[in-house]
């Protein structure tokens, strides 16, 4: 295994952690902190921390070669997503007080991977600074540390497609540019246009500059994170929720069938079936919500209830996790609604998590065609999905990747419910689901007006672990635990 690339890779990344947590200073004392406080003497702490951890990194990887196989670039995945992990959690170490290590890593880990979940329960007494590194942590992983420097560094050459193609939802043959560092070059350019358009919208819409800032960041990387206590709900505003809508919305998009669109280049877009399942389930599951919101409080349908549907299912599809109401209140079919959005997510390519919406219509299509197969054994019809014939081998690892996500579920729920014996079924369960689909709330004791401080050391260590496994899609974080993998693996 090519060892020095790696160190290479986790000294890039290292340095993009170690610049975040620069803007953060900024940004404490844009809002009137000074470095005679103790949060911005953290992050100079936390910087210079960083910097000597890169720099050793550096150091061990200054003769590796350029080559990086499919392997390597898992390896250099999973261990960056839990190097930048631990490095995010110093500046809430440093800075609140009587903080434990694993509510660190917890918040830390929510943040990066964009699971939005919290185990601090007073978060909005945060120095401006941390508030912004919350926020900031969700961007960065929205995207991926990992896609951001690829697209600047071109010495990987073929390596950096495996590299995007291993860390991102999408593939490189999505792109239609020759270079896959072009093609990243313009998603990131789309990923920082659509956050500046979602922050000058929630000015406009009443927000202050820090407010919208912060809730753009989380907004567009569909983290759900937020600088006021009851978050969205804070603000009591239709227009604000309308806008989050919209943003949320397109953020939940595959990102390459929007930057087509943009360019111009509409040929073949009406192949993409996953963008219309995903409105097709939105409008399906905003309808459903409408009537059971109808159901609960025996009056008629207006405006109110119309947003608050649209809000939650779009929220929770899209696994953002913002809340304008307590929905653990609402109908057992609303909450089992909102479970199976959890599950299914966004669409591929974009920052939300779930198992996707293509996966989803794969694993249906197939189940149909086996019925209909054991009827006709003799006729076969291909399978296709976004203008392309699957192979059974795709098929396969569709059904694979969901099997292993369900197994996955019931491992950690029997964890859970032995190490947190107190924990309802409903609480043990939505704990695993909130936190693997990277969805942040969940019901009963986890739900939206709640938080995961209570729970113990090794349960959040546990759950942090979950969401990097949830933010790579698995594979990238379970070949780190298997070393044998690494002798065969090419």
């Amino acid at each position: 295994m090519n060892t020095a690339i790696i160190y290479k890779l986790l000294g890039m990344v290292l340095l993009a952690l170690a610049g975040a947590f620069g803007l953060c200073i900024v940004a404490g004392l844009a809002n009137g902190e000074t470095f005679a406080d103790q949060s911005l003497q953290a992050f100079a702490t936390s910087i210079g921390m960083t910097f000597a951890l890169a720099a050793l990194f550096l150091l061990l990887g200054r003769k590796g070669q350029a080559k990086l196989f499919r392997r390597e670039a898992l390896c250099a995945i999973g261990l960056s997503w839990i190097l930048a992990t631990i490095v995010g959690a110093i500046p809430y170490i440093l800075i609140v007080e009587h903080c434990e290590i694993s509510d660190a890593i917890f918040e830390s880990s929510s943040g990066l991977t964009t699971t939005g979940a919290t185990a601090f329960p007073k978060f909005y007494e945060f120095p401006h600074s941390l508030l912004f590194w919350r926020s900031l942590s969700q961007w960065v992983g929205g995207l991926g540390v990992v896609v951001f420097f690829v697209a600047i560094l071109s010495s990987l050459g073929a390596g950096a497609k495996i590299l995007f193609s291993n860390e991102s939802s999408g593939t490189s043959a999505d792109f239609d540019h020759g270079r896959i560092q072009s093609g990243a070059f313009y998603l990131m350019l789309y990923y920082l246009g659509l956050s500046v358009a979602c922050m000058v919208a929630y000015v406009m819409g009443g927000m202050n500059w820090f407010q919208a800032i912060n809730h753009a960041m989380t907004t567009i990387a569909t983290g759900g994170f937020s600088t006021e206590p009851t978050s969205m709900q804070q603000f009591q505003s239709p227009t604000l929720e309308w806008i989050s809508i919209v943003f949320m919305t397109i953020a939940g998009t595959t990102f390459v069938f929007a930057i087509r669109l943009l360019r111009g280049r509409t040929k073949g877009l009406a192949k993409h079936n996953e963008i219309y399942w995903f409105y097709a389930i939105l409008l399906a599951s905003t309808a459903l919500l409408t009537l059971y919101l109808v159901e609960l409080t025996g009056e008629l349908p207006d405006h109110n209830s119309i947003r608050a549907a649209a809000f939650q299912a779009v929220s929770i599809m899209t696994t953002t996790g913002y809340s304008t109401m307590d929905y653990d209140v609402w109908l057992p079919s609303a909450k089992m609604l909102l479970l199976i959005l959890m599950l299914i997510g966004g669409c591929s390519g974009s920052t939300s998590g779930g198992v996707k919406v293509v996966r989803v219509v794969i694993a249906l299509r197939a189940a149909v065609q086996s019925v209909t197969q054991s009827f006709r054994p003799n006729v076969t019809k291909p399978m296709r999905m976004g203008g392309q014939t699957l192979s059974q081998a795709a098929i396969n690892s569709v059904i694979t990747f969901l099997m292993l996500m369900l197994f996955l579920v019931v491992a950690s729920m029997l964890f859970i419910a032995s190490n947190e014996p107190e924990l309802t079924f409903v609480g043990s369960f939505s704990a695993v689901q909130a936190t693997l689909f990277n969805i942040g709330p969940g019901f009963d004791a986890v739900g939206p007006t709640q938080d995961f401080h209570f729970l113990r050391d090794s349960t959040k260590i546990f759950l942090s672990l979950l969401m990097i496994l949830g933010r790579l899609e698995l594979y990238a974080v379970l070949v780190l635990f298997s070393p044998s993998v690494w002798k065969r693996f090419s």
